[in-house]
């Protein structure tokens, strides 16, 4: 399983290009010739990058879906809305698709999120704001997910 870690501050020209990080780069070398499936986020106004690889795992939950019930029809359709496979070019960028670009707000300066084993796109001013949401209690949140007073056979409390 692919487990990406750090937060990367990039820049996004106009057509949607953008430099991936070296640092970034680095921990994506496993994956980079299979490419990537990019998509809108379900909860937030940003965008998912998924490694061919992970997403594969999630397009098999999705496919077991009963496609004659309406709302996991409907699921499937909004899931999947604005889908695309995207490559790493031979210059180390990356290009994203403007209807995908609109839907997360991406400007000019933009943050490259890692989330265990996917990336989010952001643009940094929502980012930022995301992450220092003062409604948002993580403690509590941190608890509430996190905290199961049994520990599991990793070690985790």
């Amino acid at each position: 399983m692919l487990n990406l870690i750090g937060v990367h501050g990039c820049k996004m020209d106009a057509k949607g290009r953008l430099m991936v990080p070296s640092a970034l780069k680095k921990q994506l070398l496993p994956v980079l010739e299979k490419g990537f499936v990019i998509k809108r986020s379900v909860f937030s106004k940003c965008l998912e990058i998924y490694p061919m690889s992970e997403w594969e795992v999630v397009m098999k939950k999705v496919n077991r879906l009963n496609r004659f019930k309406k709302k996991n029809n409907d699921f499937i359709r909004m899931f999947t809305a604005g889908v695309r496979m995207i490559e790493v070019d031979g210059t180390g960028r990356l290009n994203i698709p403007k209807d995908l670009m609109d839907f997360a707000g991406l400007t000019k300066e933009i943050v490259l999120a890692s989330a265990v084993n996917i990336i989010e796109v952001w643009d940094e001013g929502a980012y930022e704001k995301a992450v220092n949401d003062p409604d948002l209690d993580f403690g509590a949140l941190a608890e509430e997910v996190m905290g199961d007073e049994k520990e599991d056979e990793d070690g985790l409390s």
